[in-house]
């Protein structure tokens, strides 16, 4: 299975303070991404609005950003690696939002609610 995690949406599943340091909070997720798609075997490609500086990276997930930060410009990435894909059915987005799930749904792809991955991959 591939994932497609729309990063700030799982982020902001969980009022933990994330707002207050969003680098530390993408570090931490892209980490948790990591630790669960060895252990899952999974095949992760994590997309974020903007690139930060220095930019975030992983030998073992991929980490990306959508070509222009602007509004809704993640989903729009998110939408395109779906539709650019050979397989969409093979791919299951994780995010909470309604339009973009249902964007994602229509090109083929399976959804997953945010805060479940969250809850996935997060350190017991």
């Amino acid at each position: 299975m591939r994932w497609i995690v729309d990063g700030m949406n799982v982020i902001g599943s969980r009022p933990d303070g994330w707002w207050r340091d969003r680098r530390s909070a993408m570090v931490s997720l892209v980490e948790h991404l990591e630790r669960w798609a060895r252990a899952e075997g999974a095949d992760v490609t994590v997309v974020f609005e903007k690139p930060l500086s220095p930019p975030l990276a992983s030998e073992t997930i991929t980490v990306t950003n959508a070509p222009v930060s602007a509004a809704n410009s993640a989903d729009d990435e998110i939408v395109r690696l779906v539709c650019a894909a050979r397989d969409p059915g093979g791919i299951r987005v994780a995010t909470s939002d309604r339009a973009l799930a249902e964007r994602v749904r229509a090109a083929g792809a399976a959804t997953y609610p945010a805060d479940r991955l969250r809850n996935d991959i997060d350190p017991r």
